[in-house]
């Protein structure tokens, strides 16, 4: 138990304990409005969203692997909980949420939690992005006071509801949606410590009770009241079917919240000079999301905008996480009640804010302007999350990522024909000495730079075999500067090998690291070139090619590739 304190509140004081108060108390203010307002947007009642920032809020705190984290409902989730809900109902979703929490757990057992750093970074932009879009679009409807609307689960399906029901507008709605926007963006300016949304939401709330009373859709007349109760302690209905239908949506839930909570830790070592563990953050996100299904409240993951607010008022320890979900506690038994009369239209430029500010839209542009393979990852990872499901963007924006690093690795393999330089006083071999007046018809020597890989595999054995028909009878191979070979690169040199021992040829390798070594040794490579045909300079390998060259074809050779070879050339054998 001690370790489980240790680094998190270590030398914890009752002044530390001050800032923790602070910051958790705004966190927990910036929290509410957003849960709320996640909930709704993810298809349920904003009650479930509150229960989340609680329950989750604190556990994430406690357990997980960030001493600044602030977890609960976040904008990232919204499209794929909306999906569930609409193809699975709610308490499905509760299931495939406990489902996602055991997946986090088993990442974290099994410390995939440094697997984040292989995710590229115009994949998350991409999606990021995409979420952004379905998130703002998602709100056109609240914003204009849209009525007879169907929530679906493909963005084109919703764009087409809002044009269908555009005719419906309410002016009411819009002054509203207004009027909050406007509040949410001045407050920053006047009273930069006070949470621009909740002030926006409580002025237009105000204003709509006051003067337009039952001509605006409000949070009670569309969900009923919000009760100011605990959560009642529920055990979903789990069954061996549900489960095997709900693992599809458990995975993408469990992937995009491992994704987000490490990026949330992340920018929060950034911001504090600390050092979050990933594998524990995993555990403590899983741990949360299993247990808050039980009281009715929705997935749950790291929030960035949150985590970032809750450093910037002064946290120094989880205890801010966990006073930021006494918070929201306190506020759902005292406050409830005045919840219901919340417009719909004050929520939605909440959501919209949410949207702009993580769309990332500078990273975006920049990314999209280099016309590089990376901006064809993040096009595509775009328009597949707005267009088709997050599922397919990540996993093609994954493989595309995969193959245009291949492309680019396989572009760093330089395969060059060599040749001592006897202008330079060691010898040095050297590309820009072979001509075709001076290149040794018996011994070639190529200069390997580079991963033989799958993608670089191929080109590496034509390199070779296209360069030696004249049939030498020496192959010195210079790989100092290949770092890796895969089993690909293996079975490509492996061809390279026989064809060229098939001919009566030798095969010399030189330079070859420790760790290369352990794999052609491991593969069998090592055995069919021949132990001795290894060496560690290219001198002592030219040395040894020259006492196998055929004296007779020696004679009369005007190329003189190496210094031995003005006597050779000159000296018949008896």
């Amino acid at each position: 138990m001690g370790k489980f304190w240790t680094g998190r509140f270590e030398g914890y004081s009752f002044n530390l304990f001050k800032k923790d108060l602070l910051s958790g108390t705004i966190v927990g203010i910036v929290a509410i409005p957003l849960a709320m307002s996640f909930a709704i947007a993810s298809g349920v009642k904003p009650e479930y969203g509150i229960y989340t920032a609680i329950i989750a809020g604190i556990l994430i705190s406690l357990l997980g692997g960030s001493k600044y984290q602030i977890g609960g409902p976040t904008g990232a989730f919204v499209p794929i909980l909306l999906g569930v809900v609409i193809a699975y109902g709610y308490e499905n979703l509760l299931i495939a949420g406990l489902m996602a929490g055991v997946m986090l757990v088993l990442m974290g057992i099994f410390k995939l939690g440094a697997l984040i750093k292989y995710i590229p970074r115009p994949v998350t932009i991409g999606f990021t992005a995409g979420i952004a879009v379905i998130i703002f679009t998602g709100q056109i409807g609240n914003f204009f006071g849209l009525t007879g609307m169907k929530s679906h689960e493909y963005f084109i399906d919703n764009i087409r509801e809002i044009a269908m029901h555009f005719n419906t507008i309410s002016f009411y709605s819009v002054i509203i949606a207004l009027i909050c926007l406007t509040v949410q963006l001045l407050t920053p300016k006047i009273l930069p410590k006070v949470p621009g949304a909740l002030v926006g939401i409580v002025v237009s709330s105000i204003i709509a009770a006051l003067f337009f009373s039952g001509q605006v859709a409000t949070i009670g007349s569309t969900y009923g009241a919000i009760p100011s109760t605990l959560p009642e302690f529920q055990i979903p209905e789990i069954t061996l079917e549900k489960i095997y239908l709900l693992l599809g949506p458990a995975f993408v839930i469990a992937m995009l919240g491992g994704i987000e909570s490490l990026l949330s830790a992340v920018v929060a070592d950034g911001m504090t000079n600390s050092k979050h563990n990933s594998n524990k953050e995993l555990v403590g996100q899983g741990i949360a999301n299993i247990v808050t299904p039980f009281f009715g409240g929705i997935p749950a993951t790291g929030a960035i905008a949150r985590t970032a607010t809750n450093i910037k008022s002064g946290a120094v320890s989880p205890m801010s996480g966990v006073i930021h979900g006494v918070v929201v506690l306190l506020t759902l038994l005292v406050f409830a009640p005045f919840a219901v009369h919340i417009p719909l239209a004050s929520l939605a430029p909440v959501l919209m804010i949410v949207a702009w500010n993580m769309s990332e839209r500078k990273h975006f542009a920049h990314i999209m302007k280099l016309k590089s393979g990376d901006s064809l990852v993040l096009a595509i990872t775009f328009l597949l999350t707005v267009f088709t499901s997050l599922t397919n963007a990540v996993v093609v924006g994954l493989l595309l990522a995969v193959v245009l690093f291949a492309k680019r690795m396989s572009d760093m393999l330089v395969v060059t024909k060599v040749l001592p330089d006897h202008e330079e006083p060691n010898g040095k071999v050297l590309p820009h000495v072979v001509k075709p007046t001076h290149d040794c018809p018996q011994v070639s020597i190529y200069t390997i730079e580079g991963p033989l890989f799958f993608g670089a595999a191929q080109t590496f054995e034509q390199s070779i075999l296209s360069s030696i028909n004249y049939r030498p009878n020496v192959l010195i191979l210079r790989m100092g500067k290949v770092p890796f070979i895969d089993t690909t690169g293996e079975e490509y040199f492996r061809n390279i090998v026989r064809d060229f021992k098939g001919q009566g040829g030798i095969i010399l390798v030189t330079g070859v690291s420790d760790r290369l070594k352990t794999i052609l040794d491991q593969n069998g490579l090592s055995k069919e070139i021949g132990e001795g045909n290894f060496y560690n300079h290219t001198g002592d390998a030219i040395n040894r090619a020259i006492g196998c060259l055929n004296r007779n074809v020696c004679l009369g050779c005007k190329h003189f590739a190496f210094r031995e070879c003005v006597e050779l050339s000159s000296t018949k054998i008896s």
